[in-house]
């Protein structure tokens, strides 16, 4: 009885021989049944599945069975919990479950920590004088991919990143030696994080100091105090689904490699333009005059 009515829920969107034969069903059984005079407690059955499956849907697929239960309540449908979880059960309607976050951020170190030198002050004067630097992961087909980008405040683009499938230092070292090689910036330059191991690792003091740079770390558990980047990133996981012509929800169907070339096409050609207008360099008076702030430069 119950496998008939997961048929007869689901003959709409797919062949009747396709979902007997999943179900180790003869056609002619299930045919059968439908002719048959249906009890009192089937019909409520049938006429509860309906409006369950319009609850489910207006949820976004998010809702389990309590939730759908309360939603019906509220709609002045009565009927018993257990008993939506029944024909949830029976239609296989399942609630999308919450994907794990990944923490990309461990304090827990004996490192030193920088203080919060740029105290949320995100307006940059000019070009290479403030970059801010995090990590985050993207959901791909074959698992999570890492990506730690450095961005410049006064431009608000990337100038430098890079992927890797762990959270390792070289991950962090590989985005800032590509935006040292990009920019090429003079010393004094503020580089702003959080405080996690790969940025208070020695490696990554060692380059910052090395080219002249000044470390501020976010106070600890404050995500607000690199509000820019969050903010990036945000946008990042909404642009990436569109070039791939998914939604943000759908952004783990893409594989690592597309999110690779997808961040060339998106970020990679924008961070040579022009940080005076946007334009290419050579529309640019400043640029092609080769004058003015060493972030007018294009190498």
């Amino acid at each position: 009885m119950q496998k008939y009515q997961v048929v007869a829920a689901h003959a709409e969107a797919y062949p009747v021989r396709v979902l007997c034969r999943v179900l180790g069903l003869a056609r002619s059984g299930f045919y059968a049944w439908q002719k048959r005079p249906l009890s009192a407690h089937a019909a409520r059955d049938q006429e509860l599945v309906r409006s369950i499956q319009t609850a489910f849907v207006a949820s976004r697929q998010r809702y389990g069975s309590p939730r759908v239960h309360a939603e019906l309540h509220a709609q002045g449908v009565r009927c018993a919990r257990k008993r939506v979880a029944r024909l949830m059960r029976q239609t296989l309607l399942v609630a999308r479950q919450r994907r794990r976050r990944v923490c990309t951020t461990d304090s827990r170190h004996d490192q030193p920590v920088a203080p919060n030198l740029l105290a949320r002050d995100f307006h940059a004067v000019a070009p290479d004088r403030v970059w801010v630097a995090d990590i985050t992961y993207v959901p791909t087909r074959e698992g999570w991919l890492y990506l730690a980008v450095v961005l410049d405040l006064f431009a608000r683009r990337v100038v430098g990143w890079a992927t890797g499938l762990t959270l390792e230092r070289a991950l962090v070292l590989r985005a800032l030696g590509n935006a040292i090689a990009r920019r090429r910036p003079g010393p004094g330059l503020l580089h702003h994080s959080d405080r996690g191991a790969q940025y208070a690792s020695g490696d990554y003091q060692e380059l910052l100091t090395s080219r002249g740079m000044l470390s501020s770390m976010s106070r600890k558990g404050n995500c607000w105090d690199n509000a820019v980047m969050e903010s990036f990133f945000s946008t990042l996981k909404t642009e990436l689904p569109q070039a791939h012509g998914v939604t943000k929800d759908r952004l783990f169907r893409i594989s690592r490699a597309h999110v690779k070339t997808l961040m060339h096409q998106l970020y990679c050609t924008d961070a040579y333009n022009c940080f005076c207008t946007g334009d290419h360099p050579a529309l640019c008076r400043t640029c092609s005059r080769g004058h003015g702030h060493r972030g007018h430069d294009h190498r």
